[in-house]
């Protein structure tokens, strides 16, 4: 860059779900530096604090954020934030939420009560999101109508269906997510 270019436009991103989604994997499949992780590995400690029910043999879990990026163009920059996925750190949300222009839920059909909160989160701030429904090694047993209809989506609300470990699906997810925002009315 030269002293006479300006920094890029920098959009950042925010990517939520339950513990155990795929909101690691998702930033790490896409992003086209390496991720910064704060992964720990799951002790003893948590049993009985932490819900691993259906994450199969999980062995770690993100204490603060994964951080990725993408560079669109030399004028623009799209920044990852993923979030921790279980309760005792969603305090975190609420810092790693500043400045996002839109966000991911990511969401497992096995355990679908586990996106509720993150719907709730980005609803209640008004924050345009999408659905990507992770499907573990092409499993899923519901159609999206009933995706839809058990998460209580809004209609207008994007819901995608693939696997995160794919790079071409977590960017179809982000483009989506382009597109929404694109489609809301302007902020008066």
């Amino acid at each position: 860059m030269t002293s006479t270019q300006a920094a890029p436009a920098a959009v950042k991103i925010l990517i939520a779900g339950g513990f155990g989604v795929g909101k690691t994997t998702m930033v790490g499949a896409v992003s086209e530096v390496t991720p910064l992780r704060t992964e720990e590995y799951l002790t003893k400690a948590s049993v009985g604090v932490d819900d691993l029910a259906g994450v199969g043999a999980k062995e770690t879990t993100t204490v603060a954020l994964d951080f990725g990026r993408i560079t669109v163009s030399d004028e623009l920059v799209v920044y990852l934030f993923g979030t921790p996925g279980q309760e005792r750190f969603w305090f975190m949300w609420n810092d790693l939420v500043n400045g996002a222009l839109g966000g991911v839920v990511i969401a497992d059909t096995r355990r679908l009560d586990t996106s509720f909160a993150s719907i709730d989160f980005f609803e209640s701030r008004e924050i345009p999101f999408v659905v990507a429904i992770n499907c573990f090694d092409g499993h899923n047993t519901r159609t999206a109508e009933e995706i839809r209809s058990a998460l209580d989506l809004d209609p207008h609300v994007p819901l995608l269906i693939g696997d995160v470990r794919q790079r071409g699906f977590d960017k179809d997810v982000l483009l989506a997510l382009v597109d929404h925002l694109m489609r809301l009315p302007a902020p008066v």
